[in-house]
This record gives structure tokens, sequence and C-alpha cells, in this order.
């Protein structure tokens, strides 16, 4: 859409002069490829985040909240494990034992995955909070064709450069993001300086 400055009256091919009040009205600007990112820049590290955004981050990753459900069902399975093999006789209890096997399983595997993942979310707040800043650019925009919680979830893939080498990554999200990053479009990347290979698009998507 083209707005009158005058009048603010909107048009969706560009007029030179506005039909409601006469006013003259600038041609639109173009922006090529690789001009600087119309998205503001990053402000300076360390960026303000609140506390517990490391555990929204956690909590919003499907492999973190598939390993609670894991910690639960353990839990639940363990105790009632524990419950048989106390409440029954001797030789019933055999039977119980895999109950109480397979809860600990379910508990320890919960455990193992919700502290990478918890890992993972945690160095992701540290790229946002602590990384520099280096100009890329996004590749690809498009939904996947794996289903997360019933939703397919779009796949946006950037690449940027620092100190020459050329890096590539990519990042998964629910919300479209396709009205701030579109394909061939300039985009801002943190990274952290000692590791460029661990870093995020900039609004995280």
């Amino acid at each position: 859409m083209i707005n009158c400055p005058w009048c603010h009256t909107s048009y969706v091919k560009f007029k030179a002069t506005c039909e409601k009040c006469g006013g003259q009205i600038p041609p639109p600007i173009t922006v090529p490829l690789n001009a600087p990112p119309r998205i503001p820049p990053p402000p300076p590290a360390p960026r303000p985040f609140a506390k517990g955004y490391a555990r929204q981050l956690a909590f919003s990753d499907r492999w973190a909240n598939t390993a609670l459900i894991f910690l639960l069902l353990g839990i639940i399975v363990t105790c009632l494990g524990i419950m048989l093999i106390l409440g029954i006789v001797t030789v019933t209890a055999l039977t119980a034992m895999p109950f109480l096997g397979a809860g600990l399983v379910l508990f320890l595997l919960g455990v193992l995955i919700f502290q990478l993942r918890y890992k993972r979310a945690q160095t992701a707040f540290r790229v946002l909070r602590e990384g520099q800043v280096a100009n890329g650019q996004i590749e690809s925009v498009q939904r996947s064709s794996a289903r997360d919680g019933g939703h397919n979830p779009w796949v946006i893939k950037y690449s940027f450069q620092v100190m020459g080498q050329d890096y590539e990554d990519q990042v998964s999200t629910l919300n479209n993001p396709t009205l701030v990053f579109k394909p061939g479009s300039p985009a801002h990347v943190l990274y952290l300086p000692d590791k460029p290979e661990l870093n995020s698009l900039y609004p995280h998507p």
C-alpha cells in the first residue's frame, strides 16, 4: 500500500498526485536485495532478557516436552511397580519387575533428553544475549513436511560470513515468518565469537 503523506489516503498502485487532496506523493523506495536489513539492528551485548527466557525456550522445544512426558510416565510406572512388589506375594512380585524396570528406563531417558535440550536452550539464550552481529541473507523460507504438535513448522535457512568463513544454518518456527523473513533478503545473525556455528537469527522467530 502507498499512503499520501498529506491526507493519508491509501492507494494500491503508485500515483504521483493524490486524487483526494492533490498533494504530491513521493515514489516508493525500492530496497535492493543486498541492502542492509530494514529490521533494526540488535542492541549492544549484553542484551536485556527476562531471567526465565532460557526456560521459556526449553519448554517451547518439542523434544523437551517429550522428555517431560517420559519423566511423568516413568514416575507413574515406577511407583506402580513398587506398589505391586510391596503389595503382592513373592511369587507374583516377579511379574511386577518389568513395570519397575520400564518406569526407571522412561524416567532416566526423560532426564537425559531434558538435560540435553535445556543445555541447548541455554546456549541459544547465550547467543541471543551475548552474540556478536553479522550481516546474513535468508536463503529460503518454506513449510516443513514433518509435523510438530499437529502443525507443519516453517523452516528458515540463512547464511552469513565471519572472518571470511561462510556459514549456513536454519531455524524452525510455528509462527508464519514470511512478513519478516523473505528469500534473498538480508538479515541480522547473532553468533558466538569463539564458536560461530552457534548462531541465531535476529529477531528470534
